[in-house]
């Protein structure tokens, strides 16, 4: 999972966003509103939120509702102004079909939503944890040796999975690139229990976490050092950007995920380096330190 650099999305929060974009894209190409209502829509995202954590929901859903009329006039008047010249048409016809879906969508609406103004590729996948029950990102898949490394674990291939699909139907296609990039063939393959019912063809070479069954022997120790992975994705957030994407669209989504790999990859190669060059100079006054001593005894 990579997370979007984006505030948590309120319905407040989003129209507050709407307005003030439709605002900054209106004033750019010169396109004059008969009112802005930035004013009383930053007013109104503010008290909607403090009516919420306050629990005085009537006076949080009046706020709404006048967040939500504004930007109706923002969209309309719009609307009105550039009808009928084709270019700005062509510019605002985007913005205004987000600004349209946010005004429209509810906090508890089935299928697709926006949760961003200036980022609609985000989504929002459910991870189950107390401390984050929802994170609003992209799905990503992340590739490591399961052999212990005394330096640590190399990813060997990372790869963005937009639309938020189901783990299993994934690991076929991400088996294939990893070898197709390493040209080396997987033997086994220990994945985490997101990807039962997945559709690799030979089932025989895919170990899930917690499976009991044809698990004995080495399968067994290489299947409990599956979770080693965590500690890579952790490294991957905590010293690369793995943990918050801030490159716009889809394409900076999977730039972000491959050069965080790259990055972590070569934090690697730097350390061996490093231990390489203290060895160096240790090696060098041993063996000037024994030649010293060999002339003193002659």
């Amino acid at each position: 999972m990579q997370p979007k650099a984006i505030s948590f999305p309120t319905d407040a929060k989003l129209m507050h966003a709407a307005i003030k974009g439709l605002n900054r894209l209106a004033a750019k190409h010169g396109v004059r509103l008969r009112q802005s209502y930035l004013r009383i829509a930053k007013h109104a995202a503010m008290m909607a939120g403090r009516y919420a954590h306050a629990k005085q929901f009537k006076r949080h859903h009046r706020e709404l509702r006048l967040l939500r009329s504004r930007l109706g006039r923002i969209i309309r008047d719009i609307g009105r102004k550039i009808a009928g010249n084709t270019d700005l048409e062509a510019i605002f016809t985007w913005p205004l079909t987000r600004a349209a879906q946010i005004r429209g969508q509810q906090q508890r609406q089935r299928g697709w939503k926006l949760y961003s103004f200036h980022a609609p590729e985000v989504e929002c996948i459910g991870k189950g944890k107390a401390s984050a029950p929802y994170e609003f990102g992209v799905k990503t898949s992340i590739v490591t040796t399961n052999a212990r490394a005394p330096g640590g674990q190399f990813v060997l291939h990372t790869k963005t999975l937009p639309g938020n699909p189901y783990d299993g139907h994934t690991l076929k296609a991400v088996i294939e690139d990893t070898e197709k990039l390493t040209g080396c063939a997987i033997e086994r393959a220990f994945v985490d229990k997101g990807y039962r019912g997945h559709d690799v063809e030979n089932r025989h070479r895919i170990f899930i976490s917690g499976q009991k069954r044809g698990v004995f022997g080495i399968i067994k120790r290489e299947l409990r050092r599956r979770s080693a992975i965590e500690a890579v994705i952790g490294h991957m957030k905590g010293e690369g950007h793995l943990g918050r994407c801030y490159l716009k669209g889809r394409e900076g989504d999977a730039a972000n995920a491959i050069l965080t790999a790259v990055g972590h990859n070569l934090r690697l190669v730097l350390t061996w380096l490093r231990i390489l060059l203290r060895l160096i100079p240790d090696a060098l006054l041993r063996a000037f330190s024994s030649q010293i001593a060999l002339k003193a005894d002659s």
